[in-house]
């Protein structure tokens, strides 16, 4: 069973097929709106190196999602996170399959393709799969003496097979090893699918670091050869916002990579480091009195080689 994001369960709730087309061509639509946007930095600062473009485009990326979400908001209609990734998935690989092919290695063409295709199977099974839901069972409350499931996990030391079971404020499905929501891939990340996650976060990395390869490799073709001139305006430009696409993309995943690492490290979960105070085996007091400091602990760190063990070990 899987909690997916609100526009995602809007989709599978409808029980009419014309509000899931709609909400398919919004997503499509702002995913063409977006970079069709991101396009025209190219077009219009012919002069400026990739570099110098990314700032640029970073900002006339998120006015477009913007101006897109006030729009799709004026015509009632609903779009899926989930659906936007994967047209974005779908927009990178034909754009090189169709635009940049002819200018890569065997190797690299094989090693893209197999990339994506890992990229869309992985997408599937995290939207398809259970992230580690629990039921809400009134034997749960009866033992713990506690009025509703929700104060039932916050009492966990009360219960200890409610341990790490968090309620997810975006759905409010009940998991274990809850760590966030994410919406792009419209699902919870619990205990079920936090490994599955971060081989998607890390296929993305990869995926969109190869794609950026081999599109520079072609830019920079285009231009040393004298051909930019001879190419397609409206293709190479598109291959040059991709690229822009890319490259911010890969900046904001290596940061949210590298903090899921850190808390792989260290046995902590981000829904516990930012609420942590609302879980009472984190708190710490320096003296038994009531009005004393409270200091964060975490009781779950065996160190880093169990904690990662830990996270590794099959269910």
């Amino acid at each position: 069973m899987s909690r997916l994001a609100s526009g995602l369960q809007r989709l599978r709730r409808s029980s009419s097929q014309w509000e899931v087309l709609w909400s398919a061509l919004a997503s499509c639509g702002l995913v063409l709106f977006s970079q069709l946007a991101v396009a025209m930095v190219p077009r219009l600062f012919p002069f400026l190196s990739l570099l110098a473009m990314l700032p640029i485009a970073g900002l006339v990326f998120i006015a477009a999602i913007v101006l897109g979400r006030l729009w799709r908001r004026f015509i009632g209609v609903a779009a899926s996170a989930p659906l936007f990734v994967l047209f974005n998935i779908l927009l990178l690989w034909g754009v090189y399959v169709f635009v940049i092919r002819r200018e890569t290695s065997s190797l690299l063409d094989m090693l893209i393709n197999a990339e994506c295709t890992l990229l869309l199977w992985g997408f599937y099974r995290i939207l398809s799969g259970d992230p580690g839901i629990v039921a809400c069972d009134s034997s749960y409350l009866e033992e713990a003496g506690c009025k509703d499931f929700v104060e039932a996990i916050y009492s966990s030391e009360k219960l200890p097979m409610l341990s790490r079971v968090r309620q997810c404020t975006w759905c409010k499905a009940n998991i274990r090893g809850y760590d966030h929501h994410c919406p792009a891939f419209g699902t919870c990340i619990g205990q079920k699918n936090h490994r599955l996650f971060m081989a998607l976060l890390t296929g993305f990395v990869v995926a969109e670091s190869t794609y950026t390869m081999c599109s520079t490799k072609y830019i920079t073709r285009c231009i040393s050869s004298g051909t930019i001139r001879s190419e397609n305006p409206v293709s190479l430009n598109i291959v040059i916002s991709t690229t822009l696409f890319s490259i911010l993309q890969v900046l904001w995943q290596i940061v949210f990579l590298m903090w899921h690492i850190y808390c792989i490290c260290f046995n902590i979960k981000t829904d516990e480091w930012i609420n942590w105070k609302k879980y009472p085996e984190f708190q710490m007091k320096e003296q038994p009195r009531s009005d004393s400091e409270v200091k964060f602990v975490n009781p779950y760190d065996k160190g880093m080689l169990c904690n990662i063990r830990e996270f590794l070990k099959p269910e």
